[in-house]
């Protein structure tokens, strides 16, 4: 088994755009893993000489702080009510990923005055420009804040495994992003796969009824396979990538990463990813 070599994705990510691309992790229903993918993909990307910033948009039900095993003391709902700076609610998690808690903090700009809006929507802008890309862990299913995020992002990757309930849910996320004329890329990752041969199965069933019946093309991520390195990984509270670096998880995750990458462009849209989640609830 190959060991994770993050030279290997930095040279995938080389030659893009300064202004940060906005990728989205996301799920039509819980339980399918999305939480440590988000955060695994962020190190691989991270370790590749690229500033990181991920978000937990899990609002209210964010684990990422168990994940990353860092302390979320303050979230961005500090931020909307001035008791704390940007700054100081991002924490350095593992390979250097800046991790921002959400918290509600999101969805209570819609309490705040034109002044503090602007203001903070500066702060945030700020830091979009200074990295490379932000992931976004949104909450599971199909939910108003979950779509604004999904709806801002440049990439969405929708997570699902073989469970049809799973497949059901992810292909519904995915009708929802084509009925809103998402113009972004979409691709699938299929977790908890018994076998690459499952997992790619899953995937041509659900690209191919989304393309006959919502004309809207799904990227081919990568297939997980269930691994008992895992499990262990998230009792340790360790990232995978790290703790067994020379898994065979891990080197599915690092392949996922860097097909990811091939298929990053920067947003060309004029507007901030975090200005269109604002204007999603006002």
């Amino acid at each position: 088994m190959s060991e994770f070599r993050p030279d290997y994705l930095h040279q995938m990510m080389a030659g893009r755009d300064r202004r940060a691309q906005v990728l989205a992790v996301t799920s039509g229903k819980g339980g399918v893993g999305k939480t440590n993918i988000a955060a695994n993909l962020s190190i691989c990307l991270a370790s590749s000489n690229r500033r990181v910033i991920l978000l937990d948009a899990d609002l209210g039900l964010g684990n990422l702080d168990v994940v990353m095993n860092i302390n979320c003391r303050y979230n961005l709902s500090h931020v909307v009510s001035g008791r704390k700076t940007l700054e100081e609610v991002t924490q350095v998690g593992p390979a250097g990923v800046e991790v921002i808690c959400g918290g509600s903090g999101i969805e209570e700009l819609a309490n705040l005055g034109q002044f503090q809006r602007t203001r903070l929507m500066e702060e945030l802008q700020a830091l979009q420009n200074a990295a490379d890309v932000i992931v976004i862990d949104t909450g599971a299913g199909i939910h108003n804040s979950v779509i604004a995020f999904c709806q801002a992002a440049d990439h969405v990757l929708v997570v699902t495994t073989p469970e049809p309930p799973a497949m059901t849910d992810a292909y519904a996320m995915i009708k929802v992003l084509a009925g809103r004329r998402f113009t972004g890329r979409i691709s699938l990752v299929v977790n908890m796969a018994v076998s690459v041969t499952e997992g790619k199965k899953v995937y041509r069933q659900i690209a191919e009824v989304a393309k006959r019946f919502l004309d809207t093309p799904v990227y081919e991520a990568g297939v997980l396979c269930k691994d008992d390195h895992l499990t262990a990984a998230v009792r340790a509270r360790e990232p995978v990538v790290l703790a067994y670096p020379r898994s065979k998880i891990t080197a599915m995750l690092v392949a996922m990463t860097a097909r990811l990458a091939r298929g990053a462009a920067a947003g060309q849209s004029t507007e901030s990813f975090f200005q269109k989640v604002v204007n999603w609830f006002f």
